[in-house]
């Protein structure tokens, strides 16, 4: 089962267009890992920056929603679901699971409340008590650990917890436009073989940051539009970050719990 993962894309000007080429040559489903339309995910913003890049891609795509798909307070990412539909996962919601062969995918949303006791908590737990599997990856939006500028997201350790709890292996994010592979780890930050390894991957189209100052147990960082590829195997995974014009590549591999 292969996995193609980005997020940060549909912005008009910069490099959505080159990564929606870069789609086409992969194979896999897509998990668009939030921020899919800027700048406020208006019905607009998916028309003429998302749509044209990424569109032709829908009936593959897994998405989440990010914060300027929120950027409207007024319209709460009501585009977002009506682009998406049942793609989306409940409306207004947003949160939802699949199987990709071997694995649990659970998708969530950094947006919305996620507190111990909130109904998407309280969905999470239950997946992770009811469907398990030997590996599990969650991706949403905005990251908690994080070298770029946008800074470490210190309330989304309630989900880093939880999954960490269950034995989860990988979380992907977005938010920082830049890739950054982190060792595994627990939800306070100390390297444990046992830990959840995190990738960002704002990669898909937005404008490019630099990152700062490596954060502890960053691997790898770079600034580069392209597509996460991740091999989800039985028992274990592969990830190859395909750059636009084979700018920058990180590839490598790891076993489940």
């Amino acid at each position: 089962m292969t996995v193609l993962a980005a997020g940060d894309i549909g912005e008009c000007g910069y490099g959505a267009l080159e990564t929606g080429k870069l789609l086409d040559r992969l194979s896999g489903t897509i998990l668009a890992l939030g921020d899919l339309a800027y700048q406020n995910g208006s019905a607009t913003n998916f028309r003429d920056c998302y749509d044209p890049a990424w569109g032709r891609h829908i009936d593959r795509t897994r998405p989440v929603p990010g914060n300027h798909e929120y950027e409207n307070p007024e319209h709460a990412a009501t585009a977002y679901f009506d682009y998406f539909g049942e793609a989306a996962g409940p409306r207004g919601l947003g949160y939802y699971a699949f199987t990709a062969g071997s694995w649990r995918i659970i998708a969530l949303n950094s947006e919305i409340p996620f507190a111990p006791g909130s109904a998407q908590m309280t969905f999470l737990r239950n997946e992770l008590q009811n469907n398990r599997t030997q590996c599990t990856l969650a991706f949403w939006h905005r990251p908690l650990f994080t070298s770029g500028p946008n800074l470490p997201q210190g309330d989304i350790r309630p989900l880093w917890n939880t999954l960490a709890e269950f034995g989860a292996d990988v979380v992907l994010n977005g938010h920082d436009h830049m890739y950054e592979r982190f060792a595994p780890q627990d939800p306070d930050g100390r390297a444990t073989g046992t830990g959840i390894r995190q990738f960002t991957a704002g990669t898909g189209g937005a404008h490019l940051y630099t990152p700062g100052t490596p954060a502890a147990n960053s691997e790898v960082r770079g600034s580069a539009y392209g597509i996460l590829v991740l091999t989800l195997a039985t028992g274990s995974y592969q990830w190859d970050f395909n750059a636009v014009n084979n700018a920058f590549r990180d590839s490598g591999s790891f076993t489940c719990h």
